[in-house]
């Protein structure tokens, strides 16, 4: 099905609901909640997904998994997608929050065949045997650490709001301590309480969340890395490598695809 509401087709019972929706570059869904879990797969574009617990970078076959009844908001810059709406009794992934997932050629495939799946498909043929891989795809899928944890202490979440708005790898721990007029120790406790993280990984995922949309767009590795405060391109690509499994150049050529 084809950008139809998913109110129309929520109650169906089926376990899995599939659509497909077009959306122009820039379109905010503000917050929401939906009764079902969903997959949520941007097939071109990048998509940025809020909750309350913190933000999520999307980038092209990727796709984000959203536990039912999970608060969020969804930025979409030109982004095509498929989603899956999955009754909660049948989800197949048992975190309750959200997942930014590796989606692989035979999942990509399925998604793209989803779209001429009814609401209320055979259960016992081809459209229902489709629903059932989707599923076991998902399940299988491979998670992708593009997450930046937003704290709940307002002083510190206000930091950490200002630092996604202009990551730099070099920002440093003792100077967040000063602001906060915290000693290292208190505030290193405080930082891992909060965002399940320590400082230094929380910074570096901040920063790889603001590479991946530069270099989609067309920003040179150089020019990231340097914008980012990494010391050299070769230094930030290292790092990229070892987040994600390939290099920043490969990664780009992959989503180009």
């Amino acid at each position: 099905m084809l950008n139809i509401p998913l109110s129309d087709v929520d109650d169906v019972a089926r376990p899995l609901v599939a659509i497909g929706t077009d959306y122009s570059p820039g379109t905010l869904l503000d917050f929401h909640t939906h009764r079902r879990a969903q997959f949520l797969y941007g097939m071109t574009g990048l998509m940025e997904v809020d909750t309350d617990d913190g933000t999520w970078m999307v980038p092209p076959f990727s796709g984000v998994w959203l536990p039912a009844g999970k608060r969020h908001q969804v930025r979409m810059n030109g982004v095509s997608t498929r989603s899956l709406y999955i009754e909660p009794d049948a989800a197949p992934r048992a975190s309750r929050n959200c997942e930014v997932l590796v989606v692989t050629p035979l999942l990509h495939h399925l998604l793209l065949a989803s779209a001429s799946v009814p609401a209320l498909y055979d259960e016992s043929g081809r459209d229902g045997a489709l629903a059932q891989l989707l599923l076991h795809e998902l399940q299988l899928a491979t998670s992708l650490p593009l997450f930046a944890p937003l704290p709940h202490e307002p002083q510190l979440a206000t930091l950490c709001r200002e630092f996604l708005g202009q990551p730099n790898i070099h920002s440093l721990p003792e100077e967040w301590a000063r602001q906060l007029h915290r000693s290292q120790r208190t505030f290193n406790r405080l930082f891992r309480q909060q965002t399940g993280m320590s400082f230094a990984i929380w910074r570096q995922q901040a920063c790889l969340m603001a590479a991946i949309p530069r270099l989609l767009s067309g920003s040179s590795v150089t020019r990231t890395a340097l914008e980012l405060g990494y010391d050299s391109p070769a230094a930030f690509s290292s790092m990229f490598r070892k987040v994600l499994g390939q290099s920043p150049t490969a990664f780009v050529r992959a989503a180009n695809r």
